[in-house]
C-alpha cells in the first residue's frame, strides 16, 4: 500500500461520525423541544450544522444553520416551529461541502404541492447515478445542485421523493419505490407535515431506534436520545425497513430483504457509551474490549489511563482483568472544537494541550498504560506522548481498543485517504512489522491494538453481520463512482 504521510505536531480530528437523525409524533406535545433536546444528546454525531422540520398538516416550517444545537436554536425559534411531527439532523460532511446549504432537513415541495422535509445518516455509493438521473429529469441544476445552491446526497434523494409524490402517491408510496434502488448506508427521517417516516438500509449499516412517547412515538440514531426526550425504548428500526407514524399508529413494511452489516466502529466510538445497539450495551462493549486487549496485550505498569473520553470505557476493562490500578491522568476541555475563534498561532503550536492536559501529580514517575480507542494518522498519539513524557512518565505502553484503521470509510465516517492512514506508512511487510512502526512514529515504549476477532466477540453479536471494512478492506456496500479515495482503494486491490 501507499507510503504514509509524515506524522507531525498538530492533533487530527478524531474520527466523525457524518449525521444524527431524530424525529417525533406527538400531538399536544411541543415537538421543536423535544427534538432540540433529542439533537442535544446526538450533538457527537454531527457539529457542522443543525436543523429542525416542524409540520401541522398544513406546512412545514424549517430552521437550520450552521454550527451546534445550543448555538442554532433559541426559545423564539423553538416556539415558532408548531406542528404534531417534527423531524431534526445534527451533521458532518461527508457528501457535499460544509455550508448553510448542505444543512440538514432539506426542504422540497412535490407538484401536487405537498411539502416534504428529509434528514438523512450515511452515504450513498450510487450518488452519482442518482446525481445524474436528478439531472436529467431536471429536478436539479446540471451542476448537481438546487435551487438554493445544496450539493448532498440527501437533495438528491429529496428530489427525487418529490418528483414521485402526486394526487395518487404519497411519500409513503414515493419511498417504498426508491429506497429498493439505493445502495450504501442510509438511516432517514421524513415527514409531509402530517405523518413521521423512517428508513434504514438493508445492510443496517447505522443505528436506529423506535421509541414511544406517553402521547407519541420517537425514532432517533441512538437509544441515549430516546432515554433524554423521556421515551421508552420499543425496537430497533430493521435493516430494510420502512415506517409510517401517525394517528393510525406505527405501520412498517419491508422494502428489501436484510443482509446486516453494521459498523463495528459504532460500538468501538461512535456511538455513546449509554446508548445500546442490538440489544447490546455499547459501554459494556467497550469495558469487553479492554478485558481481551489486557489478556492478549499485557504490559508491566503503575496505572491505567484512558484518553478521554472514549477510550476510558475500555481503560476500565484493562484495568479489571490486569488488577493494575485504574487512573485520570490526563483532564480533558470538553469546550474546545466549540468556537468559532480560532486559536493564535503560538497558540496553535500547543496542539493537542488546547483539549487534554496532563495531571503531573498523577502520573509523574509512572509506568502508564494508555488506553485509546483507535490510532488514525498517529499525530495526536506522538504529541500526548511527548507531552506525558515531558510531565514525567517513566514509561508509556499504548493499548489501543481497535485493530489498525487501515482503509477509508464510504459509508459514512470521515476518515483520512489510504496514504495519510499511519498504518499504512512505511514498507512494513507484515503485521508485526507494521505495529513495531507505528509504535516508532509515535514514541511509545509499546504498542498492542485489539484483534477483530475480539473486538468483534465483545459485542455479542454474530461476526458475519458486521462491517469491518475500514480495518480489513472489505467493503460489504461496495464502493461508490466518482471517489477519489475510492479510486485509490481500488488501485491498491488491483496492485494486490
Amino acid at each position: 500500500m501507499a507510503s504514509g504521510a509524515p506524522l507531525n505536531d498538530q492533533p487530527e480530528s478524531e474520527p466523525r461520525e457524518e449525521c444524527g437523525v431524530f424525529g417525533v409524533w406527538a400531538p399536544g406535545e411541543e415537538v421543536a423541544k423535544l427534538t432540540y433536546f433529542g439533537l442535544f444528546a446526538l450533538q457527537h454525531r454531527g457539529q457542522e450544522g443543525a436543523g429542525i422540520a416542524a409540520g401541522d398538516g398544513d406546512r412545514i416550517v424549517v430552521f437550520k444553520d450552521t454550527g451546534l444545537v445550543s448555538q442554532v436554536f433559541d426559545e423564539p425559534t423553538l416556539g415558532a416551529l408548531q406542528g404534531n411531527v417534527a423531524i431534526g439532523h445534527t451533521r458532518y460532511s461527508t457528501a457535499g461541502s460544509t455550508s448553510w446549504e448542505n444543512v440538514q432537513p432539506i426542504f422540497r415541495s412535490a407538484v401536487d404541492g405537498t411539502d416534504i422535509a428529509l434528514g438523512h445518516n450515511g452515504n450513498l455509493t450510487n450518488y452519482v447515478e442518482l446525481r445524474d438521473e436528478a439531472i436529467e429529469r431536471k429536478l436539479l441544476r446540471d451542476t448537481g445542485v438546487d435551487g438554493q445552491g445544496s450539493s448532498s446526497d440527501s437533495t438528491v434523494l429529496s428530489a427525487l421523493l418529490a418528483a414521485d409524490i402526486d394526487h395518487d402517491k404519497t411519500l409513503f408510496d414515493a419511498a417504498r419505490s426508491l429506497l429498493p434502488r439505493l445502495r450504501g448506508a442510509y438511516c432517514l427521517v421524513m415527514t409531509d407535515g402530517h405523518t413521521l417516516y423512517a428508513a434504514r438500509d438493508p445492510h443496517g449499516v447505522r443505528p436506529l431506534s423506535l421509541g414511544k412517547l406517553e402521547n407519541g412515538w420517537v425514532v432517533a440514531s441512538e437509544t441515549a436520545a430516546l432515554d433524554i426526550v423521556g421515551a421508552s425504548f420499543v425496537r430497533d428500526i430493521e435493516p430494510g425497513e420502512l415506517v409510517a407514524i401517525d394517528e393510525a399508529g406505527v405501520r412498517s413494511e419491508k422494502f428489501a430483504d436484510p443482509t446486516p452489516a453494521t459498523c463495528v466502529f459504532e460500538y468501538v466510538y461512535l456511538a455513546r457509551p449509554d446508548s445500546v445497539i442490538a440489544d447490546q450495551s455499547v459501554n459494556a462493549t467497550r469495558i469487553n474490549i479492554g478485558r481481551r486487549l489486557a489478556r492478549s496485550h499485557p504490559a508491566e505498569g503503575d496505572l491505567v489511563m484512558p484518553v478521554p473520553e472514549s477510550g476510558t470505557p475500555a481503560a476500565v476493562g484493562y484495568a479489571r482483568e490486569s488488577g493494575i490500578p485504574f487512573g485520570q491522568g490526563l483532564m480533558k476541555n470538553a469546550y474546545v472544537g466549540r468556537t468559532f475563534i480560532q486559536p493564535s498561532q503560538t497558540l496553535r503550536q500547543l496542539g493537542i494541550r488546547l483539549k487534554l492536559n496532563p495531571v503531573r501529580a498523577v502520573i509523574e514517575g509512572k509506568r502508564l498504560i494508555v488506553v485509546d480507542d483507535s490510532i488514525v494518522r498517529g499525530n495526536t498519539q506522538r504529541a500526548l506522548i511527548r507531552m506525558l513524557r515531558e510531565a514525567g512518565a517513566a514509561e508509556v505502553h499504548v493499548r489501543i481498543a481497535s485493530p489498525p484503521v487501515k482503509w477509508p470509510c464510504f459509508y459514512g465516517i470521515d476518515f483520512a485517504s489510504p496514504g495519510e492512514l499511519i498504518a499504512n506508512n512505511g514498507d512494513a511487510t507484515d503485521e508485526e512489522s507494521m505495529i513495531e512502526s507505528i509504535r516508532h512514529a509515535i514514541g511509545a515504549d509499546s504498542l498492542g491494538f485489539v484483534s477483530s476477532e475480539d473486538m468483534i466477540a465483545s459485542t455479542n453479536q454474530p461476526g458475519d453481520s458486521f462491517c469491518s471494512a475500514c480495518f480489513d478492506g472489505h467493503y460489504p456496500l461496495g464502493l461508490p463512482t466518482g471517489n477519489p479515495n475510492a479510486d485509490a482503494v481500488r488501485r491498491i486491490k488491483k496492485g494486490n
